[in-house]
């Protein structure tokens, strides 16, 4: 069955203690919305995909995550570079001193005049590096979550929220949100193995088709989770549940001195670049593109 705690081997961020990864979570959400280098963008999220597979994170799931995206990224890129004029000519103008009217972008496609609709229309060089610093910030900041939540265990993980005094019933709902995903899962894998039992043949099937089919797996999955919510509830209720975080744990969050370490790491990691972006500029968008 498939786990969050899908990591195999031990290393360092399996040793860290929950609290520790979320320090990391927004030390590197915070820099990476930051920085509008495309070159230093591409360097995080290079090190934060190199830290998933040294932690154990299967290639595999990069690879999905990958070909979800690209969809999303093609088209964003395609905007970006059509679209996204006033802000880039801004980020340049803030960067070389030079008056907005004067910024002039560089070409990359230019689509003829006699086009219907579009023509005359040009992509920006500019605008494609905007739209590629977009695209790596939101894969550093996808990244960098399972990072910590596949190296956790779900134990541990409620432990640490406790300690951080986030409410039980918040940290409740989300434990129980990662414990019923395998369960949905599963139920999702079964009723696709009845259908091809049943004859379907899903690989001769076209894109369309398929997601027809697929979409007459919601209406049992739905009906399935609302019942096993309910017993969820009865049994919740049988138990006298409170919401109240004074209880006793089974495991336990410890801070050790290598969390300590980690944290300093993260936090003074979090000055040096903020100090760099706004003394020096570097990690601006005209960062190594612009003299």
């Amino acid at each position: 069955m498939f786990k969050f705690e899908s990591v195999e081997h031990d290393s360092l961020f399996t040793r860290l203690d929950f609290r520790t990864k979320l320090v990391m979570i927004v030390v590197i959400t915070i820099i990476a919305f930051v920085w509008e280098s495309p070159i230093i963008g591409a360097f995080l999220t290079l090190s934060i995909s190199l830290s998933c597979l040294w932690a154990g994170i299967k290639l595999d799931y990069l690879k999905l995550v990958f070909k979800v995206m690209i969809p999303f990224y093609v088209f964003l890129l395609i905007t970006m570079g059509f679209f996204n004029i006033i802000q880039v000519k801004t980020l340049i103008s803030q960067a070389t001193l030079t008056p907005i009217e004067q910024v002039e972008l560089t070409t990359f496609i230019a689509i003829p005049k006699n086009w219907l609709w579009v023509g005359g229309a040009s992509m920006s060089q500019e605008g494609i590096l905007y739209g590629l610093n977009i695209i790596l910030k939101t894969l550093t900041m996808i990244l960098v979550i399972p990072l910590a939540i596949f190296t956790t265990d779900i134990n541990q993980m409620i432990v640490g929220m406790v300690r951080l005094k986030i409410p039980y019933k918040i940290v409740f709902i989300f434990s129980s949100t990662l414990r019923f995903f395998p369960l949905l899962l599963d139920e999702i894998e079964a009723i696709i193995q009845a259908q091809k039992l049943r004859g379907l043949n899903l690989e001769k099937m076209g894109l369309i088709r398929k997601a027809k089919v697929y979409s007459t797996v919601a209406v049992p999955l739905i009906l399935n989770a609302m019942t096993k919510s309910q017993k969820l509830e009865i049994v919740l209720q049988s138990k006298a549940f409170s919401g109240s975080s004074n209880r006793t744990y089974l495991h336990q969050s410890i801070l050790t001195q290598l969390d300590y370490v980690m944290i300093g790491f993260f936090v003074l990691f979090l000055l040096i670049t903020m100090i760099l972006y706004w003394g020096w500029g570097i990690g601006k968008f005209t960062w190594l593109i612009y003299s």
